[in-house]
């Protein structure tokens, strides 16, 4: 691999000359511009003590930056996924950790929240995933003060320019005796705060400075040649997948996202991989492999996942859409994509704005193309047999989607197909059989199971008794699970809810007790309105005792004690309501983030939304 490379600063910059001031948040990462062609002085600058050159570089950042207008999300903060990993991390990009105030107040005016998230730490390792709402200033900060994936030290040890003239040296001044070197922008801060133009006849980004680019890659590169970790060679990864596709290096571009995506599945994080996935996907969009990238974007984009990024993976998957000539559905997908964002975010409302201006252009020549697809035709999965009911008969059979009949009605009861499976009962019996959708019997009735739950990661469910004793076979009657749960339910993400003397708990898949069964009850309400059965996508399960309630992961780690009269699961937070009735938020550690003051949850949602104004991630 390359050593990185960093750009000679052909003038000084505000990015590239001010040295933050010891107990100052950081500034904003410059625009793009601002990091590659700073204006020449036009005058010489006013004499100034060397001491002060410090304090002034700073001052001149704080004044003349401005945070990325499309890529902040990646630029601004921890990663859930290494904040829920409780790893340390670097609170203020100077190694120390800021003043503690003893409470943090709650925010409650979007000019509020933006002083928030402008105090938040500058987190280069955020770039990957989707970030977590922290409060400027809070104990927890000082308590998690390292760096998840890499320390600061290390960060600016990458992307040290030797070639960057001391501060000072411009006007004549003898620099101060303890004054360092200014340090120079990180590669994926610099990636996330290119200023990408949007070509209006292929909707694929443009780098307006290509050779400022390139740098930043090997800047990534060198990144990579000393991280060993498996969430930041994710990261990394997909990032330099993203410069190399858009300089046009399709095969590097393509080589890196794939190796991104194993990275990424390999920490089971369920947003670094979504992100991994569609930057895969983009690399395949540009290749011209649009069934593929069609597949991942559909594999990323889950409900679980921040409104922001789904509405971002919708956007990009109605650009795939576009290549392929199918514009009703890239229109659906556009669509779909203002509506998460509600109308109010400007920047996504301009690039569909660009790319709705494309489809007509197109449209007015070749028409709208085919008929949108199924969700079953995008991911490539044949749509299984569907159950339905012969009123004569008074008997269930299955359909296909074409509404032919596949399976003739010869059923009291049948159950919807799951991972090729169906269970069903024949009138004459009192016991399941399993069969597949031509209809053949994979588990006869004569194994005597009176109750079944549907298949879930390979295995179901079964009771002999229909009432206790569950136990959990495969799709060949094979026990994986001996019996002895009085309730249990499926299996979601390699987990399931289970009772036993009482309490609920949770099993994986090999039947281990992850989750004691102490709790009295086991269920997870969502932000959107959702309730799952156990454990969500990024394995946390609401739990209840004794009337109170709290979360817990996968591990069966207390993430927050049971002390809550209600707890929901937002993609980025927990939703809390207090005893008084009143609404705050906790952060994905636990820690106090929104006080409950808020007389609901949807105007929790929506300060935590202001708390994460500039996410947008890089594509």
């Amino acid at each position: 691999m390359p050593a990185p490379i960093t750009p000679p600063p052909a003038e000084p910059t505000t990015a590239d000359t001010s040295v933050p001031a010891p107990d100052g948040p950081p500034a904003e990462p410059e625009p793009h511009d601002a990091i590659a062609t700073a204006p020449e002085q036009s005058s010489p600058p006013p004499e100034r003590n060397p001491n002060d050159v410090a304090t002034s570089g700073t001052t001149e950042a704080r004044q003349d930056g401005a945070a990325p207008e499309t890529t902040a999300d990646e630029t601004t903060r921890e990663t859930i996924a290494d904040r829920t990993a409780q790893e340390p991390a670097a609170a203020d990009g100077t190694g120390h950790s800021p003043p503690t105030p003893s409470t943090p107040e709650p925010v409650a005016t979007a000019a509020d929240a933006d002083a928030t998230a402008a105090a938040l730490p500058q987190q280069a390792q955020a770039q990957a995933e989707d970030t977590e709402p922290t409060p400027a200033g809070t104990e927890h900060d000082a308590e998690h003060a390292g760096s998840a994936e890499h320390t600061n030290g290390e960060d600016e040890g990458d992307a040290q320019d030797p070639r960057t003239p001391e501060v000072g040296a411009h006007d004549g001044a003898e620099p101060a005796a303890d004054a360092e070197p200014p340090p120079s922008v990180d590669p994926e801060q610099a990636l996330a705060a290119v200023g990408w133009e949007l070509d209006p006849l292929t909707l694929r980004e443009r780098a307006p400075d290509p050779a400022h680019l390139r740098v930043i890659r090997d800047g990534l590169t060198g990144k990579l040649d000393t991280t060993l970790d498996n969430r930041s060679r994710a990261r990394l990864l997909s990032l330099r997948a993203v410069a190399s596709r858009i300089l046009g290096d399709l095969d590097d571009a393509l080589g890196d996202a794939r190796l991104a995506v194993t990275y990424a599945e390999a920490t089971g994080e369920f947003r670094r991989t979504a992100l991994a996935r569609a930057r895969l996907a983009e690399a395949l969009r540009w290749r011209g492999d649009h069934a593929e990238a069609d597949r991942l974007f559909a594999e990323a984009n889950s409900p679980e996942l921040p409104d922001r990024l789904r509405a971002l993976l919708h956007e990009h998957a109605g650009r795939c859409c576009f290549d392929q000539g199918r514009l009703t559905e890239a229109c659906l997908h556009f669509e779909r994509a203002l509506d998460l964002r509600h109308g109010e975010d400007a920047q996504l409302n301009a690039r569909v704005e660009v790319a709705l201006d494309a489809v007509a252009t197109r449209a007015a020549a070749d028409g709208f193309g085919p008929a949108p697809r199924r969700p079953e035709e995008v991911l490539g999965t044949p749509r299984p047999p569907m159950p339905t009911f012969d009123e004569e008969q008074e008997l269930w059979g299955y359909a296909d989607a074409d509404g032919e009949m596949v399976i003739a009605h010869r059923y009291a009861e049948a159950q919807p197909f799951h991972e090729g499976l169906a269970w069903v009962r024949r009138p004459e019996a009192s016991r399941w059989a399993l069969i597949d959708p031509s209809g053949a019997a994979l588990i006869e009735a004569n194994n005597g199971y009176r109750a079944v739950v549907p298949f879930s990661d390979g295995l179901s469910w079964v009771s002999m008794d229909g009432k206790s004793r569950w136990m959990a076979v495969d799709r060949m009657n094979i026990v994986k699970i001996p019996p002895g749960y009085e309730e249990a339910r499926p299996f979601r993400n390699g987990l399931a809810a289970v009772r036993q003397n009482g309490g609920w708990g949770a099993v994986d898949l090999t039947g281990e007790v992850v989750v004691p069964t102490r709790y009295h009850r086991l269920g997870t309400p969502l932000a959107d309105g959702r309730e799952v059965d156990g454990f969500t996508a990024d394995g946390l399960a609401v739990v209840e005792l004794a009337g109170r309630r709290g979360v817990v992961d996968r591990t069966g780690r207390v993430v927050v004690p049971p002390a809550y009269p209600t707890v929901v699961v937002h993609p980025v937070a927990f939703l809390v309501a207090a005893e008084s009735g009143r609404w705050g938020a906790l952060d994905r550690r636990g820690e106090p983030l929104i006080d409950p003051v808020h007389p609901g949850r949807t105007a929790v949602v929506a300060e935590i939304d202001r708390l994460l104004a500039d996410a947008s991630p890089v594509l």
